[in-house]
């Protein structure tokens, strides 16, 4: 019997109809087969203008795949399939083992292939490597960013093991490989390596200095042996960890690998995974270290000042995973009001619908230029003190602002496809459930004002580096003018009577965070988008919801930008 003249199984409705023979309409078909980089115009022109334009075709493939429908049956089968964890074996000796499901390997596997781990530490780095694997991270976290936390964090790690050259020289030709190699086995044996961090501790939590983790040295030598907990260790099958002990002259930073040098398996315990709201595909654990074998980086008793590296890095890879969620959210609530029909129109539209949409269309675009323009800084910074002064502030601010706007970002947009964005068959509840992990995660909201704050104070240089870029719009926007001009009196008011005070921290970062987006989107958006967000955010033409653009605003055509790429 062929497939036309195949009868339907009794009770059983066929292909587009329901049991009751009524055919299913006005639904939306899935957001798939569409290349995630070439339908953002915004990531597109700012990889060719920040220097990265040699790996647009790198970038362009992984967009592509990650479109596809195999690529998104991962994330949701790596979300599904949550990791499992064996203490010990069942002769009753100790295991201490995550399984991931298949799902997870493939998309670790893709992600080390594309070198979202290494870029820019390669032998033979590129002008705009930062950039360029920004654009990379920005579309994988978009469709699955769980498996994003150990890729960030052994990408991050490479910063603070080079302050330790020899340790360094051992251990990078394995990290750079872009081999994945899930064996749990020493590192000696493996192709390519992936390393984690593990700082908080139950009494402390942000509080770093409070922790109680000792290190105790062996001989002369610069090995020691740890003895204590972390509350929070991510991605617990990594091959090593930088980890946060007190060693004799102070807080210090190590190397903690999960095998010993000669091979056998470190005192490295797995007391139970988190059970956590979102980020379900990866392992979040607390663990137990007993004389645990560790190698110390840096100079001991500046553990703080030796993994800040890493730390910063890591807060880039929250700003882009927030960029990245404002998008994939915002391309899906695009394509559903393209396709779904209320009251004789289709939902794009409705003028009330256009107005919510657009809105979060300049939000979007604010957040990919600014973590795009803070990636460029961790280029540049090598080169310019200007730039390094720049990325020391604006790395705390983008960090704070990009990682708060997400979350009702992504709430806004699971709306606009009502009950069909609640269900689990649709990634929104994904997206809804990942964007609050990034506003906590390498430092909550008040951490990162009051480094702001300390930014502003230490040393002259950050602020100076950030009022001049926004000078360099200076005259294209009297209401820009108007509310740069406001902050610096603020600023200078604050220091005639003192350093700013900790309890405007939130005010003065959100402010300098809106300052910085539409400086961008003057110099690098369409007239439209940069004449709403300046109207909108800044000028108080706006309500407290997304959705409340002012009638002069240009929806259609910003609407219309973020429809047309995606097909829709």
């Amino acid at each position: 019997m062929t497939a036309s003249t195949r009868q339907p199984v009794p009770g059983q409705a066929p292909a587009g109809q329901s049991v009751d023979d009524q055919p299913v309409q006005n639904q939306v078909p899935p957001l798939t087969g569409f290349n995630l980089f070439l339908s953002d115009r915004t990531l597109v022109q700012a990889v060719e203008r920040e220097g990265a334009g040699w790996a647009r075709e790198h970038i362009s493939e992984l967009g592509r795949f990650l479109g596809t429908e195999e690529a998104q049956r991962w994330g949701f089968e790596a979300n599904e399939n949550k990791p499992v964890l064996h203490t010990h074996d069942r002769f009753g000796n100790r295991r201490d083992e995550v399984v991931f499901h298949p799902a997870w390997h493939n998309l670790m596997r893709t992600s080390v292939e594309n070198r979202l781990h290494c870029l820019p530490w390669e032998p033979a780095k590129r002008s705009g490597a930062h950039v360029a694997r920004a654009a990379l991270m920005m579309l994988t976290a978009q469709n699955e960013a769980g498996h994003t936390c150990p890729i960030s964090m052994t990408y991050s790690a490479v910063a603070a093991l080079r302050a330790e050259p020899d340790l360094a020289a051992e251990w990078e030709p394995r990290i750079l490989s872009s081999i994945y190699d899930p064996q749990f086995a020493p590192a000696q044996q493996k192709s390519g390596v992936l390393l984690g961090m593990g700082m908080t501790e139950k009494q402390g939590g942000s509080d770093v200095r409070a922790n109680t983790t000792r290190a105790e040295k062996i001989g002369s030598s610069r090995e020691y042996l740890i003895t204590g907990h972390k509350w929070f260790c991510s991605a617990p099958m990594c091959d090593a960890f930088l980890i946060l002990a007190q060693s004799p002259k102070g807080l210090s930073c190590f190397l903690l690998p999960r095998f010993t040098p000669s091979g056998e398996r470190n005192h490295f315990y797995l007391q139970r995974l988190k059970d956590k709201l979102g980020n379900r595909s990866n392992a979040s654990s607390e663990v137990e270290f007993a004389q645990a074998w560790a190698h110390l980086v840096g100079e001991e008793g500046r553990g703080i000042q030796t993994i800040i590296e890493m730390v910063n890095h890591t807060r880039l890879d929250c700003s882009i995973a927030a960029a990245g969620l404002m998008r994939q959210a915002l391309a899906q609530a695009v394509h559903h009001a393209s396709h779904r029909r209320a009251f004789g129109k289709l939902l794009i539209e409705q003028p009330l619908m256009r107005n919510v949409l657009a809105d979060l269309a300049i939000e979007s675009e604010a957040a990919t230029l600014l973590m795009v323009r803070l990636a460029h800084s961790f280029d540049a910074r090598e080169s310019s003190e200007r730039e390094r002064a720049f990325c020391r502030i604006a790395t705390a601010i983008a960090k704070y602002w990009l990682c708060k706007r997400s979350p009702v970002h992504v709430g806004e947009a699971l709306e606009c496809l009502g009950g069909n964005g609640y269900v689990e068959e649709s990634i929104m509840p994904r997206l809804y459930r990942e964007a609050p992990l990034y506003s906590i995660w390498e430092g909550s909201g008040n951490v990162m004002c009051l480094d702001v704050l300390r930014a502003l104070t230490k040393d002259p240089a950050p602020l100076e580096a950030l009022l001049a870029e926004l000078q360099s719009t200076a005259g294209a926007d009297e209401r820009l003018d108007v509310y740069v001009t406001a902050i610096q009196q603020k600023l200078s008011s604050k220091a005639s009577n003192g350093s700013p005070h900790d309890y405007a921290a939130r005010e003065l970062t959100e402010k300098l965070a809106l300052a910085l987006q539409a400086s961008l989107l003057i110099r690098h958006s369409s007239p439209a988008i940069a004449d709403a967000f300046i109207a909108s955010r800044l000028a108080g033409q706006h309500g407290s919801a997304f959705g409340t653009l002012p009638e002069a605003a240009n929806v259609s055509s910003i609407v219309t930008a973020v429809a047309e790429p995606l097909g829709s």
